[in-house]
């Protein structure tokens, strides 16, 4: 269980969710490890935050647990969104924990956003990647097959037919040095869907990823990127965490979700 996410799930506010696919992994495997690392990590911290003068056990978030994964992908993800309609059917808002980035499709799926958000080193518009449609590399292009558009932020990669698919006017991309500056922008009445993947931080920051990238997003950045767009969010994950480090990338995905919870509840 994540640590002070123990309320009924009948009268949660957030309902937590482990993700643990690890199937298009390209690079370094491990993420189907990043749900419990990210638990396991958060042991430590404290229950109060300053911030928002409150405490995390009183905000009614409840881990229902891992589910999944099925060795379908497809099947996967469509018994994981109906997992998360449920949550929001019940008032609740979904925070998953990854597993791969392809479990963010799931998510957005789920929600139903308007504006689809994520902090990440590439931009994963590749329309398959290695012959595979639901790879980890193709999830912004999901998530806009949803949304009315994406915003990624930290990017600072991807072949050449994503840089073009990023230049039209549904996406916009943010770049690491520009990251500190960018303000979210939405109109009011506009719905968001949160993600982050770990690898939009420097590897130096959280080198427990399967595909790094250097020169990418500081954990000061990355926290007040998720303070700024958590308030206008109505679903959250943070994904790509694997066991290929001492902890440094699981312990600060569990504080961005603790983040999240904080300045969402707040809101």
């Amino acid at each position: 269980m994540f640590p002070g996410a123990d309320a009924d799930p009948a009268d949660a506010a957030y309902v937590l969710v482990g993700a643990p696919l690890d199937a298009s992994t390209s690079f370094e495997p491990g993420a189907r490890f990043g749900p419990d690392r990210v638990r396991r990590y958060a042991a430590a911290f404290d229950d109060y935050d300053h911030h928002t003068d409150s405490r995390f056990t009183d905000l009614a978030v409840a881990d229902r647990g891992d589910f999944g994964p099925t060795a379908d992908t497809d099947e996967y993800l469509t018994f994981l969104e109906g997992t998360l309609r449920d949550a929001r059917r019940d008032g609740a808002v979904p925070l998953v924990v990854g597993g791969e980035h392809t479990v963010t499709v799931a998510g957005v799926r789920a929600v139903d956003p308007d504006v689809f958000v994520c902090l990440d080193a590439h931009l994963d518009l590749r329309e398959s990647y290695a012959g595979d449609p639901l790879s980890h590399a193709t999830v912004t292009r999901h998530a806009l097959d949803v949304a009315d558009r994406a915003v990624v932020v930290g990017a600072r990669t991807g072949s050449e037919a994503e840089w073009e698919r990023a230049g039209e006017a549904d996406v916009t991309v943010v770049a690491p040095e520009n990251a500190g500056d960018w303000t979210p922008g939405f109109d009011a009445d506009e719905s968001v869907y949160l993600s982050v993947d770990i690898d939009g931080f420097d590897p130096g920051y959280a080198p427990g990823t399967g595909t790094k990238e250097p020169f990418g997003l500081t954990p000061r950045e990355g926290r007040n990127l998720v303070r700024r767009v958590a308030p206008h969010a109505e679903g959250f994950d943070v994904v790509e965490v694997n066991d290929r480090d001492d902890g440094q990338a699981a312990v600060l995905a569990a504080k961005l979700l603790r983040r999240f919870v904080y300045d969402h509840a707040d809101a």
